[in-house]
């Protein structure tokens, strides 16, 4: 499911329940979940426990908080329907507004693919500044209340367990309480402990599925000038376990990323990240860090072991009064930048199940629903992780053809506009997968020679590449490429 099929938010059609319902965790899932329940409920409580500043800032309980994320169209347009006006307000913050026909650099097998045809907006910022604009917008929003410095301790359930009644919390320096609730929603991420809770309490674990990419990556911010918005993409791509992304932000930055997967990892050392940088295939990460100063020395770093993603759609008991929400539910390779785009299509999801369905048995419904949306991100992200041989994990019928079928489309796009169009369509989540499929792109991919439709090869960004599979590709001029 993606944007192009998931139903829109729609106000009009949630009826007003009653009832408080308990967000646990006020990361981008949280707060996303929090919008569309206080449609249909009197009160929604918020609890973290860090923390809630009203600056953007990095919170302790978000690690990943410093490195690159990206607001894909499809999470972009989903959080413009729940707060209108929160693009322009992300501008306005300072973030950036990517023209992706112009400025978006994507480097895959030997070459970056041709300039798109079609408009492909992207707003850029760190997480910090995406989340507290969520914040402040969520706070604004009637019977919405957030509460920072209230770790999560345990569910309160009835004698039985089938029912979950609200939470347990501690507020700082303080015993521990209980929050009741008609609803608690479990959006603390990865860290989550709800399938332990379940066995816990006598109910089968969600079923577990993994991939081991063995990944860690890191960020260092530089100064840019303001009127530079390019963005750059050269991801690890097997046999080559090293990649690097570079994404325009706020006050004048940009954030460099280097990553690498099976254990090939970034240093955090200024000198041998620069090597690292040096290494990959194309130079332009490599030049950005040599001509441009550093914010700061600080180097952040960041590992991730897996893809993991539990099956709560395959169970058949699971208790009346809970949910699951965002990272909680899956977590991907974040190299794609996929998580917050996942997690607003997610609060569609959400919004369609009240909309329709009485509150029994919500999150049953709610997880088949959310299957969908995890399946297209899943795919996207395992399948490239499955093309390494190191990679542990269960490999889908057909990863051969998959791998083969990207890996021409790739070649085929350098100098192929449309491929480029249908990818990016698919890459920012607004088309699912099989569009590339249709017999349309799929003529332009497997027919011999080179295609002869619309044609808008490029240089990449610094003008110069280390592959000669493209040192023939036409340049653009010259505005378009220096550095």
């Amino acid at each position: 499911m993606t944007l192009a099929t998931v139903p829109r938010y729609d106000r009009d059609r949630i009826t007003d329940r009653g009832g408080h319902v308990v967000v646990v965790g006020a990361g981008v899932a949280g707060l996303l979940a929090a919008r569309v329940l206080a449609d249909a409920v009197d009160e929604v409580t918020v609890i973290d426990r860090d923390p809630l500043p009203g600056e953007p800032v990095a919170r302790r309980g978000v690690p990943q908080s410093r490195q690159i994320h990206i607001l894909w169209e499809a999470g972009r347009a989903v959080l413009e329907e729940l707060f209108p006006g929160y693009s322009e307000e992300l501008l306005a913050a300072g973030g950036v507004n990517i023209d992706g026909r112009r400025d978006l650099y994507l480097y895959s097998q030997g070459g970056y693919l041709a300039a798109g045809t079609k408009p492909f907006p992207l707003y850029a910022a760190t997480r910090p500044l995406y989340e507290q604009l969520l914040r402040r917008r969520v706070a604004d929003v009637d019977g919405i209340t957030l509460r920072g410095g209230c770790r999560f301790v345990d569910y309160c359930v009835d004698d039985d367990a089938t029912t979950v009644q609200g939470v347990t919390i501690r507020e700082t320096r303080s015993r521990r309480t209980g929050l009741s609730a008609d609803l608690v929603v479990d959006a603390t991420g990865r860290t989550s402990r709800t399938p332990t809770w379940l066995e816990r309490h006598g109910y089968r674990p969600p079923p577990t599925e993994e991939v081991r990419i063995d990944l860690a990556y890191s960020a260092t911010c530089l100064e840019r000038p303001e009127d530079d918005h390019r963005m750059v993409g050269i991801l690890a791509e097997a046999p080559r376990t090293r990649g690097g992304a570079v994404l325009p932000v706020e006050d004048g930055r940009w954030l460099v990323n280097l990553h690498g997967v099976h254990g090939d990892h970034p240093p955090t050392e200024p000198e041998a990240s620069s090597a690292f940088a040096a290494s990959l295939p194309t130079p332009i990460v490599s030049d950005l860090l040599a001509e441009f100063p550093t914010v700061s020395d600080e180097i952040a770093f960041y590992p991730f072991p897996s893809n993991r993603r539990y099956r709560y759609e395959d169970l058949e008991r699971f208790p009346d009064g809970l949910l699951v929400v965002g990272d909680a539910l899956a977590s991907f390779n974040p190299i794609y930048g996929q998580g917050m785009s996942v997690a607003a299509l997610e609060a569609l999801v959400l919004h369609r199940a009240l909309a329709t369905e009485a509150r029994e048995q919500l999150a049953r419904r709610f997880f088949d629903r959310a299957a969908e949306v995890v399946d297209t991100a899943w795919l996207l992200a395992t399948g490239a992780d499955l093309s390494f041989s190191q990679t542990q994990g269960t490999r889908p019928r057909g990863t051969a053809f998959v791998d083969w079928y990207l890996s021409r489309l790739f070649r085929n796009a350098h100098i192929d506009s449309v491929l480029t169009d249908a990818f990016t369509r698919v890459l920012s989540m607004q088309d699912p997968p099989s569009s590339l499929l249709r017999p349309g792109v799929m003529w332009r991919v497997c027919r011999p020679g080179r295609s002869r439709g619309v044609s808008m090869p490029r240089d990449p960004p610094g003008g110069r590449v280390r592959d000669r599979s493209v040192e023939n590709t036409a340049r653009l001029p010259r505005e378009r490429t220096r550095l």
